[in-house]
């Protein structure tokens, strides 16, 4: 019996100096901070002295009556779904065209990626200037169709278009890549054996490849929707979060409580709402994954 716990012993100890090195970081740098910011939005700390007071549930339920937050959170919705779909859809439609590795294709497969790779701030500055009212390049684009011009970024009625636009450009080249390693991984065989039968092209789209690519979809459609939530740089450089808060989503109410108003105790519980919605819509998708994606 001593040499069994013994040996347990030593198994139990191989395995801690295995799974130490990452689990101490993990500690460190991801488990305390999140506990810590839940024990902060329990306080009135206002970042500025050591000294603060245990509030209890004040903070949250500051945040839930505020009207700010719930157009927040409608912001966040609207932004969020209108930067999934595009870049989804954008990025299969694009590496469906770009699969074939025709001449020159290449070339154009590093246009698209690269801003993707580009700083967040210096795309959303170029795309202020294209945003223009009187002299940008989007006006000009809508009066060759014969469109009247818009005020982009300076009507709280076409702001949150334009944040998004910034947003799917930046985002549909890496959507792209990803759609293009799954495309490679279809069997031909199955599209031979699907024109034996006389499907059409939509019908092997439809029957074989979205299946097949679906658990590529599923990962973007998270990683597309947590980097939504935590959009913060084009809304800054871009509108600051109006006109009228019309572009102002949660993480950026959260910005402004902590660094604006100094209320990190009310900044921290907004987080804490964005953690948990996060979560959420990350078990939601995994669970309803189950039902469409193909292993």
């Amino acid at each position: 019996m001593r040499r069994l716990k013994s040996k347990s012993i030593k198994h139990i100890l191989t395995i801690l100096m295995f799974i130490l090195p990452a689990v101490i970081p993990l500690i460190i740098f991801w488990l305390y901070p999140i506990v810590k910011s839940i024990f902060i939005s329990f306080t009135d700390w206002d970042y500025m002295t050591s000294n603060y007071n245990i509030v209890g549930f004040d903070n949250y339920r500051g945040v839930f009556s505020s009207d700010i937050f719930y157009s927040a959170l409608k912001n966040t919705i609207i932004f969020t779904l209108g930067t999934l779909a595009p870049t989804i859809i954008g990025g299969l439609a694009l590496a469906m065209l770009l699969k074939s590795n025709f001449r020159g294709s290449a070339l154009y497969k590093v246009i698209i990626f690269s801003p993707w790779v580009t700083p967040t701030v210096a795309i959303s500055i170029v795309w202020s200037w294209i945003f223009e009212p009187k002299c940008g390049f989007a006006n000009y684009i809508l009066q060759l169709f014969s469109l009247p011009k818009l005020e982009w970024l300076q009507s709280s009625d076409t702001a949150m278009l334009g944040v998004i636009i910034v947003t799917v450009w930046k985002g549909i080249g890496w959507a792209m890549v990803f759609y293009l390693t799954a495309l490679e991984k279809v069997p031909n065989n199955l599209y031979e054996a699907a024109s034996i039968d006389g499907a059409n092209s939509w019908n092997k789209f439809k029957s074989i490849t979205l299946p097949l690519i679906s658990p590529t979809t599923f990962f973007l459609s998270i990683i597309t929707t947590i980097n939504s939530l935590q959009a913060y740089d084009q809304i800054q450089v871009l509108t600051q979060g109006g006109p009228s808060g019309s572009t102002r989503t949660l993480l950026y109410m959260y910005y402004q409580s902590a660094f604006e108003n100094f209320n990190i105790g009310e900044a921290t519980a907004i987080a804490t709402v964005i953690l948990l919605i996060t979560g959420g819509l990350s078990i939601i998708q995994f669970i309803a994954s189950k039902k469409w994606v193909h292993y």
